[in-house]
């Protein structure tokens, strides 16, 4: 299901959203580059770097965020950012629920000066 020019999506279509096959998360929008889904991993998180640069938003659920060899408590309503290419994932979690945004181009975009 991909909506192309919805306004609001509630957090209920985002947890009843089909996941397709070999991937992970729904895909719930797309517009230009921006892509969201809705990701909520049961157990363990074994997601792979990504071509592209990515927002995470926690809806619901604790624990640790790993990137690049760093690990950072994360909570609700926290906003976790991911560089294209970095190595990463969610580590000692419970009941975890994000929005996930993917933008810009592949390789990611470059840092502002």
């Amino acid at each position: 299901m991909t909506a192309r020019a919805k306004t609001v999506i509630s957090l209920a279509e985002g947890r009843k959203a089909p996941i397709p096959a070999g991937r992970r998360s729904a895909e719930l929008l797309t517009h230009g580059s921006l892509e969201i889904r809705f990701y909520a991993p049961r157990g363990r998180d074994e997601q792979t770097p990504h071509t592209r640069d990515e927002v995470y938003v926690v809806v619901h659920g604790r624990g640790q965020f790993f990137r690049d060899g760093e690990r950072t408590p994360f909570g609700p309503g926290d906003l976790i950012f991911v560089p294209a290419g970095a190595e990463h994932r969610f580590e000692d979690f419970t009941d975890l629920e994000v929005w996930v945004a993917f933008y810009g181009p592949e390789g990611g975009e470059r840092p502002r000066a």
